[in-house]
């Protein structure tokens, strides 16, 4: 004969008796948890107990040298700005004034008539008119022929190096594919005829841009003008660092409508305002690097792209429509309440429900009817 014994709910081993049962296995390993003050959980108390608190975050076990995990803030890569050579910026080239020019191809011209009279060939007229005497010369040699080519090579130089410098325009000089600097000085000049002369406008300039492709904020496809203000600041960069400099600029800018949203006609003054002064500072940034200072990008004409110009057509009135008839029914609410009110307040009428509904919606219909004009 058996017995059995009877497991209890209160005991804590398993019921065949066998090893202790594991307490259930936590979720977060490495959790500190806290417990919920009782004064929280009944808020009318007059008198809150002052429980002490632990703080409730995950944090690293003891003992064990875990860290609590914390998630870097991603790094922002600023965008690479376009530049030139660095070695490559403007300066002074070396000129003489006209005077020395004039000077020297006089000397070349007066050298040729002292080696023709030297020689024997200057006729008789001109000598005259020199007041030079008569001279049976020496014939044509190579001493001659020598003279004549220093006083030609001395004339070539003196008149054909001769320059005017304007105001606002600069010439920037090169030898053999490298950069002599750059002449900003006005009057007559004497720059070298060797050198490479490439003539740029440094002048303030601005440039009106035909329509080009942009978006608004969100995503509508626009076309818009824009009025570019800027000039030249190194010439140098400008001529010698980029094939174009004013291409390079026109592509600035249609790169930089395509980064920056536009608000189409008929916004606040302010979001044309934003995107103007965005617009400047990102062409301002990418023209920079050859020598271009950008003083204002500015939106004269947008207006919606063909493809899409009748839908938002359509919206803009639709919206008006729906704006306008808004305000004209607070209007006659208003109007309605004002009437109502008054002839309640001055004891004119006394009206039960059922007779104010019927008043309002009469009075409803009479100033609609007035305010669009025609029956309901």
């Amino acid at each position: 004969m058996s017995t059995t014994t009877a497991h209890t709910p209160d005991s804590d081993g398993p019921p065949d008796g066998g090893p202790p049962a594991r307490p259930a296995p936590r979720l977060i390993q490495n959790e500190i948890t806290t417990e919920i003050p009782v004064h929280l959980l009944f808020r009318d108390d007059p008198d809150p107990v002052s429980v002490p608190l632990r703080p409730a975050v995950v944090g690293r076990r003891q003992g064990t040298g875990e860290q609590p995990r914390l998630r870097r803030p991603a790094v922002h890569k600023p965008r690479p700005v376009a530049a030139v050579d660095p070695e490559l910026a403007e300066r002074p080239a070396r000129v003489l004034p006209g005077v020395a020019g004039v000077a020297a191809g006089l000397g070349g011209v007066a050298g040729g008539l002292a080696t023709s009279w030297w020689a024997g060939v200057l006729p008789p007229l001109a000598a005259q008119a020199l007041h030079l005497s008569a001279y049976g010369g020496a014939g044509l040699g190579p001493a001659q022929w020598a003279a004549y080519a220093g006083a030609g090579a001395l004339g070539l130089f003196g008149f054909g190096g001769l320059a005017r410098g304007a105001t606002g325009r600069a010439w920037v000089l090169g030898l053999c594919g490298r950069y002599r600097g750059t002449v900003r000085r006005t009057g007559l000049l004497w720059v070298n005829p060797l050198l490479r002369r490439r003539r740029v406008d440094v002048r303030l300039r601005h440039w009106r841009s035909e329509a080009m492709p942009a978006a608004d904020g969100n995503g509508v496809a626009l076309r818009v003008v824009v009025l570019v203000v800027w000039r030249v600041r190194d010439t140098a960069r400008a001529v010698l660092g980029v094939e174009d400099h004013e291409t390079y600029l026109r592509e600035c800018v249609e790169a930089a409508l395509a980064r920056v949203p536009v608000e189409p006609p008929g916004t606040a003054r302010g979001s044309v305002e934003m995107a103007t002064d965005a617009l400047t500072r990102l062409v301002a940034a990418d023209a920079a690097g050859i020598g271009l200072e950008v003083f204002s990008v500015q939106p004269v004409r947008v207006e919606y792209a063909p493809e899409v110009a009748e839908a938002m057509h359509r919206r803009r009135i639709a919206a008006l429509d729906a704006r306008q008839r808004a305000t004209m029914l607070t209007s006659v609410v208003d109007s309605v309440e004002d009437t109502v009110t008054r002839l309640t307040m001055r004891g004119l009428v006394e009206l039960d429900d059922y007779e104010r509904k019927v008043l309002v919606r009469d009075l409803t219909v009479a100033f609609c009817s007035g305010r669009t004009g025609g029956a309901p």
